[in-house]
């Protein structure tokens, strides 16, 4: 039987400028929800070119552009069947403490603590880099966060499946990304080459107790000295 994830980066939205996106809690905007439209004519080709049965719970982050991006591909997809379930582990990576303040106001807090550092040069594109704070985390730690949500909601549909299936999780890029590398996908040294498009799944087949492999969608070729974004 086989399974396939498709990861889906959630639409754009309404962001403020110069603020680590991962706990923003505004809407999609118009273009936004043109890229969940999209995305939902992505997956229907998916489904049809490879004779995929569709799971029907769509997992997604907590945040509101996420569940959003999920809704919109449901409903566009005119599958009464299909259920949105937000999740706190397809968040993207934690500033903890720091959540919504400015990349400036960030280096001007841990500056002004004699217990820390500043912060490294391109310390928010940095994989291994966690700010010392209060609940916050390394890119690499939210990849693994995501990477363990993925494999076990994919392990949970081994038994039940009748025909070969295609789950959908809609998240953030970066976190993403992140976990293709803790999956085997990518290459750590790839990350910072790469980014996701908003409307173009990337799809994994899942190989139960063996491996995972990318198997469509294309990953985005990041320009030169473009930092990640969710």
């Amino acid at each position: 039987m086989t399974l396939v994830a498709a990861l889906i980066r959630h639409g754009d939205y309404h962001q403020l400028p110069g603020v680590p996106s991962a706990q923003q809690p505004f809407p999609l905007n118009e273009a936004g929800e043109r890229h969940a439209r999209k995305s939902a004519e992505d997956i229907r080709e998916m489904l049809t070119r490879r004779n995929l049965t569709l799971c029907p719970v769509i997992d997604s982050s907590q945040m509101l552009r996420g569940w959003q991006t999920a809704r919109l591909i449901a409903d566009h997809l005119n599958l009464p069947e299909l259920e949105t379930l937000p999740y706190d582990a397809l968040a993207e990576r934690s500033v903890g403490c720091a959540a919504n303040l400015t990349i400036e106001s960030i280096e001007s807090v841990i500056s002004a603590d004699p217990r820390f550092p500043d912060p490294p040069p391109g310390w928010k594109s940095d994989s291994h880099y966690r700010l010392p704070l209060q609940g916050a985390e390394s890119l690499l730690d939210a990849g693994k966060r995501v990477a363990s949500h993925i494999t076990g909601k994919m392990r949970e549909l081994e038994p039940g499946a009748k025909r070969d299936t295609l789950k959908l999780f809609v998240g953030h890029g970066a976190a993403f990304r992140h976990a293709a590398c803790q999956l085997g996908v990518l290459e750590l040294e790839q990350i910072a080459k790469l980014s996701m498009y908003h409307d173009r799944p990337v799809y994994l087949e899942y190989n139960p107790g063996r491996s995972w492999r990318h198997v469509g969608g294309e990953w985005k070729v990041r320009k030169p000295r473009e930092t990640f974004a969710d």
